[in-house]
């Protein structure tokens, strides 16, 4: 009985929404689907009949939650491959600027700036592959009924399960996806929901270590976030340089690594085919999420685009510790004019806690080489020629050139098309 005036008059008024009647409806029914149903009748009164046939709830805020859930995580891929790009240009220019690397974050062996930079890219990399996966692979509710048997679309269809498929593998196609749910209960499995949010509290894992990363090397005045001109630290102390937007970032982080086990306690409590104590849940939990998160990335392009590096800040903190990572070398070279290992391992031991004792104790410089260029065990050596940083970061540009040509720019290159934009923090 469903004629083609009812569908070309939905047709006509599908834009056509009136908000305030739809929430007087709603304070009337209690009920958000019935009342944009009703809302929809009142424009398109031929089709009032007919609007909603054979559907339930979900068959409407269910798969409306997976297209606007898909969207918003293309919208964050994009967002998120501007950074790791934004990460490679740094990494590259810093890609042989050797810096101290810390363990324990106590001082180790030499990395470099540019190295550094694409562990923070590399874990946004890992982040962006599980998007694309959750975006590929996210499926369409589907039309299913009210406990997911499809058994009022059976009955539309005279029992012809053919035309049942058929409907909904158009309705998944009309929307841009691929996969439908196998089968479903009256909503979709809100473990789906728990996997998406999961996607995204990993991205703000990555940048809440990105963040903190910087705030420690703040701290040491080798690599600042971007501080405007007439940017204020503190009301009380006008030398103050903080790093707020990490720190914002910190805080937002926190907030989506917090969020992520709300959608897997809700699909835990979820009762047989369905229970109405996801709704309000979701409601918050969802969209802050994905708000989060992009205000994060938003936050990320500012400080990645704008990171400010004091090379000699850096090499004088490489010098301090160089001497102490070049015993060794120093040590072999020993050997090879003629030393005993064993007996100018013990000379450098001994010149070694001096040293640090003059340090620590005496709040001097470190005087280590001094005292064994002073040391006749050593008259054969070439200390100076030993103690140039670039023979103490391995790798790390070659690192730096295979990550970004390997990893990084492969993943990115279908998001080059949208230009990445220079973000303004309002506050």
């Amino acid at each position: 009985n469903i004629k083609q005036t009812q569908l070309t008059e939905m047709a006509a008024h599908l834009e056509d929404i009136d908000f305030e009647k739809a929430a007087a409806y709603e304070r009337k029914f209690r009920h958000d689907v019935m009342a944009h149903i009703h809302t929809f009748a009142d424009v398109a009164p031929k089709a009032a009949p007919i609007i909603h046939l054979g559907a339930t709830s979900c068959d409407i805020g269910d798969n409306a939650d997976l297209i606007i859930m898909k969207q918003a995580m293309e919208l964050l891929a994009a967002k998120l491959a501007a950074v790791i790009d934004l990460l490679c240009v740094f990494a590259k220019k810093n890609r042989a600027l050797p810096t101290l690397g810390f363990t324990h974050y106590q001082p180790a062996q030499l990395t470099t700036v540019g190295k550094r930079a694409t562990l923070w890219a590399y874990e946004f990399c890992l982040d962006l592959k599980d998007l694309q996966y959750r975006i590929n692979e996210l499926p369409f509710r589907g039309i299913k009924g009210t406990t997911g048997t499809q058994a009022s679309f059976l009955e539309l269809f005279a029992g012809n399960h053919k035309k049942v498929k058929e409907l909904d593998t158009l309705v998944a196609k009309a929307f841009g996806f691929k996969n439908i749910c196998a089968v479903t209960g009256q909503t979709y499995q809100r473990k789906i929901d728990a996997q998406a949010v999961n996607t995204l509290a990993c991205i703000a894992q990555s940048a809440h270590k990105m963040c903190n990363d910087i705030r420690l090397l703040a701290n040491l005045k080798e690599l600042e976030e971007p501080f405007e001109k007439t940017q204020v630290g503190s009301s009380a102390m006008a030398y103050k340089r903080n790093p707020m937007r990490c720190e914002r970032a910190t805080g937002l982080s926190r907030l989506v690594l917090s969020l992520a086990s709300s959608p897997l306690m809700t699909a835990s409590e979820q009762w047989l085919e369905r229970t109405l104590d996801d709704s309000s849940n979701r409601r918050v939990a969802l969209a802050e999420a994905f708000l989060a998160v992009d205000g994060i990335l938003e936050i990320m392009t500012n400080v990645v685009d704008g990171l400010v590096v004091y090379p000699k800040v850096i090499a004088a903190h490489v010098q301090s510790e160089l001497p102490f990572m070049a015993t060794e070398n120093i040590l072999m070279a020993a050997v090879k004019a003629g030393g005993s290992r064993q007996n100018l391992h013990e000379v450098i031991r001994a010149h070694s806690m001096e040293a640090a004792a003059q340090v620590k104790q005496m709040g001097k410089p470190n005087d280590l080489i001094a005292r064994l260029k002073a040391d006749k065990a050593f008259a054969d050596v070439n200390i100076d020629k030993v103690l140039k940083p670039e023979f103490y970061i391995g790798r790390s540009p070659q690192q730096v050139d295979e990550f970004i040509s390997q990893t990084a720019r492969p993943l990115t290159k279908k998001y080059r098309k949208y230009p990445i934009r220079k973000v303004e923090l309002k506050v």
